[in-house]
C-alpha cells in the first residue's frame, strides 16, 4: 500500500529562487500541453503524453521563448505532463461513472497564485544523510518529524499559499491489521432459518403455527 509522508523543508534564499523558477517552469509546461490538447479539432486524435513531452519540453527548449526550461531539471517537467494525463483520465472516468465520488471537471490552466508543486521520481532526487538532494537544486534541510518506513519512490516539493515549503514522499508500507476492541458477530437474517451467525451457528425460526389450547393463541 502506498502512502504519503510529508515534512517541512527549509530552503536557503538561493534554493527558494531555484524552486520558484522550477514551479514556474512546471506550470508553463502543464499549461502549454493543455493548450495543445484544447486546440485539437473535434474528432481528431489527441497527442499522447510522450508526444506532448516532446513538444512542450524537448522542442520548446530549442526556442527563444522557452529556452529557459533547460535551466531546471527535466524530471519534474516530465512529471507535470504526466499529471495532465492523470487529470484527463480522472475527468473521463468521472464522466462515464467509472470514478466514484464528486464529479471531476475538465482540466484547467494552472495559476501562479495557487499552491505550487513539482514532483521528482528516483532519477531526480536522493537522500544524503538527513538531507534531501534535488537535481540542479542541491541539498535541503528537512525537519524529520518521523522516520520514513521505506525507501521513497517519489517526492513532491510543495509551496503552500502561506509561503511554506514541504517535501511529500510516497512510500510503500505493508497492510495494517487492527485488532478489534471487543468481539463482534455478523448476523444474516433469513426466512426458513431466522439467522445465520458469522461463527457458523444458526438460529431457527420460531414456530407460529402451533395453537396453545389454553390461551387460544398461536405460539
Amino acid at each position: 500500500m502506498k502512502v504519503r509522508y510529508q515534512y517541512r523543508i527549509y530552503p536557503t534564499p538561493q534554493q527558494v529562487k531555484g524552486l520558484n523558477q522550477l514551479f514556474g517552469c512546471c506550470r508553463v509546461v502543464y499549461n502549454d500541453a493543455l493548450a495543445i490538447v484544447r486546440s485539437v479539432p473535434q474528432g481528431a486524435k489527441w497527442p499522447s503524453n510522450a508526444e506532448l513531452q516532446k513538444l512542450v519540453i524537448t522542442q520548446a527548449k530549442k526556442t527563444a521563448e522557452r529556452k529557459w526550461l533547460a535551466d531546471v531539471s527535466a524530471v519534474p517537467l516530465q512529471q507535470s505532463v504526466q499529471d495532465l494525463g492523470a487529470a484527463f483520465k480522472n475527468f473521463f472516468e468521472s464522466r462515464s461513472g467509472k470514478r466514484k465520488g464528486s464529479k471531476v471537471g475538465f482540466p484547467r490552466f494552472k495559476k501562479k497564485l495557487n499552491q505550487q508543486s513539482a514532483r521528482f521520481v528516483r532519477t531526480g532526487f536522493s537522500l544524503k544523510g538527513n538531507k534531501l538532494e534535488l537535481a540542479k537544486l542541491g541539498r535541503f534541510k528537512v525537519k524529520w518529524s518521523r522516520p520514513l518506513p521505506s525507501e521513497p519512490s517519489s517526492v513532491t516539493i510543495i509551496r503552500n499559499t502561506a509561503g511554506q515549503y514541504h517535501a511529500s514522499f510516497v512510500v510503500e508500507i505493508g497492510s495494517i491489521n487492527i485488532e478489534p476492541l471487543r468481539p463482534s458477530i455478523g448476523v444474516d437474517l433469513g426466512i426458513k432459518t431466522f439467522a445465520f451467525l458469522s461463527t457458523g451457528d444458526r438460529v431457527e425460526s420460531p414456530g407460529y403455527n402451533r395453537l396453545d389450547r389454553k390461551t387460544r393463541r398461536f405460539q
